[in-house]
């Protein structure tokens, strides 16, 4: 494994770090606002996916047709630009959707370049490296950027910019990254054609559904949280929620550091394993009424999901090197899983306008997971012979 990976790293944990920082700053601006909606965090959210569903004909191909250390400098310049927004006081939805493009963009690239700096054997554990540092920058993230916010939202967002400017200074260090030929006409159609060429396999489909599937839950309960935490364990502030995410992200970083040892690609099958458990403890989440049992079932959730959705994406970013470019592929799967957790938050902010109960969208939302991990797993068994090589 090239020692390289280890600027990107650092760079992905700032950028990441940022990312969330904000998030809950403005999740601090809403509480902190006596005309709150609970749609409206919902909402905010949407407005930062919504630019992976609409830019991604043309994220992969920037990644692979440039320089991947280029594209992620510019990609954090434009995150930053999001949070001056935001200090112009223009609208959060409007503002954090700038921010959602930089990071369109940036997705791409940071998990594109692995397979240049991590072989077949290490590309895992690269995988693993990379999901553990993020979910590490999204932890402290919360923490830091919530407490920081409840003091003065001010100084939470010139401290997420001077980070989004840190992390596009460490990209320099990234070395000379594949290059390859662009497509000729309509971006749309080519990638229309690129999703109708790695929908051939059951490989990629089990990797793309199974993506989808990891991020359509992630992102609901995310939003579920923010209602259920006050409701349920009499949450206050923007603190008290990122405390209680806090054991969520530190399950994720544990799932992902020991997947590598437990599902190599050659047995992604064994995924599906812990993503029924990580729909059985979503499902527990919703019975509890006190906060170590909340604490307890949000760790495991995330233990469950960093051990699924990590081999997914190694090998997703191997199937793509190998046809149409690793960039290409990280972008189609941010297309489905953006789709996938608009749908998702979509949903849930209907029904929150609607006042629906959050503990029972929560036990909703794990029974869904348990159906659509059955769904997916269906067509690997439906290919015996591919089966055999997983």
């Amino acid at each position: 494994m090239n020692k390289q990976i280890y600027p990107l790293l650092i760079a992905q944990f700032l950028s990441a770090f940022a990312d969330n920082a904000v998030l809950f700053t403005v999740i601090a601006i809403v509480m902190q606002s006596s005309h709150a909606e609970s749609w409206y965090i919902p909402a905010v959210q949407s407005s930062f996916t919504i630019a992976y569903v609409i830019l991604a004909p043309w994220a992969g191909e920037i990644a692979d047709t440039h320089s991947k250390s280029k594209v992620l400098l510019i990609a954090n310049l434009i995150k930053a630009c999001g949070v001056v927004l935001l200090l112009l006081n223009v609208e959060p939805i409007i503002a954090y959707s700038v921010v959602g493009i930089g990071a369109a963009i940036y997705n791409p690239v940071k998990y594109g370049i692995l397979p240049e700096l991590a072989d077949h054997n290490y590309l895992v554990k690269a995988n693993s490296l990379m999901e553990g540092s993020t979910i590490l920058a999204i932890l402290l993230g919360m923490m830091v950027g919530a407490k920081v916010a409840d003091y003065s939202t001010l100084w939470a967002l010139i401290g997420s910019v001077a980070l989004f400017i840190i992390s596009a200074l460490f990209t320099v260090f990234l070395p000379a990254s594949i290059i390859k030929s662009a497509a000729k006409g309509s971006k749309i159609i080519a990638f229309g054609k690129e999703i109708s060429q790695f929908f051939t396999l059951p490989r990629s489909t089990f990797a793309i559904l199974g993506g989808c599937l990891f991020w359509l839950a992630a992102a609901t309960l995310r939003v579920i949280l923010i209602a259920w935490a006050p409701l349920i364990l009499l949450s206050k502030n923007a603190t008290e929620i990122a405390e209680l995410t806090l054991f969520l992200a530190i399950g994720i970083i544990l799932g992902s550091a020991i997947v590598p040892q437990l599902i190599p690609l050659e047995k992604l099958r064994r995924a599906r394993i812990p993503a029924y458990l990580m729909a059985v403890f979503i499902i527990g989440l919703g019975l509890t009424d006190s906060i170590w049992p909340s604490r307890i079932a949000l760790l495991l959730i995330g233990m469950m999901g960093g051990m699924f959705i990590v081999p997914i994406n190694a090998l997703l970013q191997e199937l793509g090197k190998d046809s149409i470019g690793s960039g290409r592929a990280v972008a189609l799967q941010g297309f489905f899983n953006n789709l996938a957790m608009l749908t998702g938050v979509g949903c849930y902010t209907f029904a929150a306008s609607k006042h629906a109960d959050p503990v029972i969208s929560m036990i909703v939302l794990g029974f869904l997971v348990i159906i659509g991990t059955f769904s997916v797993s269906l067509g690997l068994r439906s290919h015996p012979n591919t089966s055999k090589k997983l």
